[in-house]
């Protein structure tokens, strides 16, 4: 397959071209800020209007990178739903979806900003997820170590002249690695911002996402 592999804390992570990252070793499958039923929320709160395909879109991806991988831990790192309530407006096909990924697997949810409570879908709500020498959790905690989370979108340009769109991507170093959103309507930070260039120490990279993930220098 087309990725990219790294070392965080002594273990062998892959960043897939979706935006998941692989754990073999576990046979862990993590994915961050899926954001389901964010057209609805915007159509709720706000009266826009998008494609209301974006659920289905990103539940594709997910269930071709669980397959793929063939992965017996799913961890969600938070915001999987844009709020409480898109998660209980879930339509059928999309709780059905949901729950034959699922069966057969651990699944674990992290709480997120977007969704903070716990959900009527099954698998394991936690705050955080210890295992082995890496902490899943939602948003990065200074002096942190052998910590993987999402929360902030991460996005770069791979033209240091400024050419071309920013595209997620994967930011790490030797301490943390700061997934990128994994869902389909969900906007991104630029690696410059200073909540960003703060949390990650010299020498850290950003993995863009695409057919075939690429690693640049973090752009400061």
């Amino acid at each position: 397959m087309n990725s990219y592999g790294f070392t965080l804390s002594g273990a062998s992570l892959v960043f897939l071209p979706s935006g998941a990252l692989f754990w073999a070793e576990a046979g862990l499958l993590c994915v961050s800020d899926l954001h389901l039923g964010r057209s609805e929320r915007y159509a709720r709160n706000a009266g826009a209007l998008l494609p209301p395909y974006e659920t289905r879109d990103t539940l594709a991806r997910l269930e071709a990178d669980v397959l793929q991988t063939k992965a017996q831990t799913v961890v969600c790192l938070g915001d999987s739903f844009d709020d409480t309530a898109a998660a209980k407006g879930l339509d059928e096909e999309a709780r059905d979806w949901l729950t034959r990924l699922m069966a057969g697997r651990d699944w674990v949810w992290i709480e997120g900003n977007h969704d903070p409570g716990p959900l009527d879908l099954g698998g394991t709500h936690r705050a955080a997820l210890h295992l082995g020498p890496l902490t899943f959790r939602h948003i990065a905690e200074p002096g942190a170590s052998g910590e993987i989370s999402g929360h902030y979108h991460p996005k770069a340009r791979l033209s240091a002249g400024g050419r071309g769109g920013a595209r997620p991507c994967l930011l790490f170093d030797r301490a943390r690695a700061i997934l990128p959103a994994y869902g389909t309507y969900t906007g991104g930070l630029r690696s410059d911002a200073a909540a960003l260039a703060g949390l990650m120490g010299p020498g850290a990279l950003a993995v863009l996402i695409g057919p075939v993930p690429r690693a640049i220098p973090m752009p400061r």
